[in-house]
């Protein structure tokens, strides 16, 4: 069973103008990867060499933005407890390009120390690993969710001061 959602006239009823009406109907709802984009036009039946002039000219006119999309896209991830090797993966898998994932880390390059302690205190009430069991399963929670073993080292050195 297929989902594709096909173009209601006849194909060759499927002008810029059409697919472009389309690709702002879905750039109202949310910001989208030029990737996605792509796929959700292909996916509702427009003709692939009708897309790439429209993504052209929204890209050209700022209306499809990827780095103001990996930006929103990331601080939605990190606010849900995401670190950034998981976010990272995540923008590549949508089409962001490196430089882009690679500026917008950077900048939330300061909240992923808070964000790992909320995270911490979430799963296991701030509570530091008894033994060697209990932090490599401490370790492990963290690292699905994509901090750096760097990042979870000095979390846990900042319960040994304490």
């Amino acid at each position: 069973m297929s989902w594709t959602r096909t173009f209601s006239e006849a194909a060759g009823a499927a002008t810029p103008a059409v697919v472009r009406a389309k690709a702002l109907e879905l750039l109202a709802r949310r910001e989208h990867s030029r990737l996605e984009l792509r796929q959700k036009l292909l996916q509702r039946g427009f003709p692939a060499e009708c897309i790439e002039p429209v993504l052209d000219r929204l890209v050209a006119e700022r209306l499809l933005d990827e780095s103001r999309y990996a930006e929103l896209y990331a601080c939605a991830r990190a606010d849900k407890g995401y670190g950034p090797l998981r976010i990272a993966r995540e923008l590549r898998e949508r089409g962001v390009p490196e430089d882009a994932v690679a500026t917008t880390l950077a900048g939330l390059a300061d909240d992923w120390t808070p964000k790992l302690r909320e995270l911490h205190r979430k799963r296991f009430k701030s509570r530091p690993p008894a033994d060697g069991a209990e932090r490599m399963q401490q370790t492990r929670v963290l690292r699905q969710h994509g901090f750096t073993l760097d990042q979870i080292k000095h979390l846990f050195e900042m319960f040994e001061t304490i």
